[in-house]
């Protein structure tokens, strides 16, 4: 009996230390974020008399805030200047919700965030112009919202990023040459914006792009020539533009494309080895969209 009660002990006492290690910033920036976002109409509300650890989406690890998931939790309302205090989160998933309001300027202190994603809302403003502060991101998601403005070039230094997706929002301005830094970059979509200009040359060093869709802007010029460089793409959808011409696209070998889709057809070039019966507008995948 005496094992027994000196187990059960150690278990509280456990339980409560792993509370008690969350910051008083932490625990304030997460009560924050559940009254900024109206948390009494969640979906999965958070029991604020339970500890930290047992609220729904958050992950903590030695004590520290690590993860906050809240896809699809019927989130209403402004992300709080204080989720910037939640300075050792990897993974922030807000996506398909009703949040509404700017992006806090606070979110470049997350230094260690990997994921952010904030699709399928109603943010409004721009894109904070230091965001390349965020050299860990490994992913960016803010489709589907009201952001203007125009693409950073810090954005140049998330050398570590595979996915940006910034389509339709109302961003305008040229595409920012820095985005040719982001050599590990493997998806691209800046489809239905407002953005005008040549495509950068730079662009043809991202090696490791499969996807890339440019659609439904107003960008022109010509094709870059150095597009002939991007080996690994499957998927280049950059109909409903301004361009010139679609010349340089023979500098790419056709039987790489699973889509490729442009606005016409041009005679000079032979693309004999796409079946254009098969090409169609890439499907956004919603991986997070699955049952709980």
């Amino acid at each position: 009996m005496k094992r027994i009660l000196c187990f059960l002990l150690v278990s509280v006492f456990a339980g409560n230390s792993v509370f008690a290690r969350v910051s008083h910033a932490e625990k304030v920036a997460l009560l924050d974020l559940y009254k900024f976002t109206n948390g009494n109409q969640w979906n999965k509300k958070w029991d604020l008399d339970r500890p930290i650890s047992t609220w729904h989406g958050v992950k903590i690890v030695d004590g520290q805030v690590v993860e906050i998931n809240l896809f699809r939790n019927n989130l209403v309302g402004l992300v709080p200047a204080s989720i910037g205090d939640l300075e050792h989160l990897e993974v922030l998933n807000l996506a398909f919700n009703s949040i509404s309001g700017q992006l806090p300027k606070e979110l470049v202190r997350l230094r260690y965030l990997k994921i952010l994603k904030l699709e399928m809302n109603r943010i409004k403003g721009t894109i904070p112009e230091d965001m390349g502060m965020m050299g860990n991101l490994e992913e960016l998601s803010l489709f589907n919202n009201f952001i203007t403005g125009k693409i950073p070039p810090s954005i140049g230094k998330m050398r570590n990023l595979k996915v940006l997706n910034l389509s339709s929002n109302n961003l305008r301005g040229e595409i920012p040459k820095a985005i040719g830094d982001l050599s590990k970059l493997e998806s691209l979509g800046l489809f239905e914006n407002a953005l005008y200009g040549d495509i950068p040359n730079e662009m043809g060093n991202l090696r490791n792009l499969k996807e890339l869709v440019l659609a439904n802007n107003q960008l022109g010029g010509e094709i870059p020539q150095e597009f002939g460089q991007l080996a690994s793409l499957k998927v280049l959808q950059i109909q409903n533009n301004k361009f010139d011409s679609f010349k340089n696209l023979q500098m790419m070998n056709s039987r790489q494309f699973l889509v490729l889709d442009y606005d016409k057809e041009d005679d000079k070039i032979d693309f004999k080895d796409i079946n254009f019966s098969k090409t169609r507008m890439a499907d956004t995948k919603f991986e997070d969209d699955v049952e709980d």
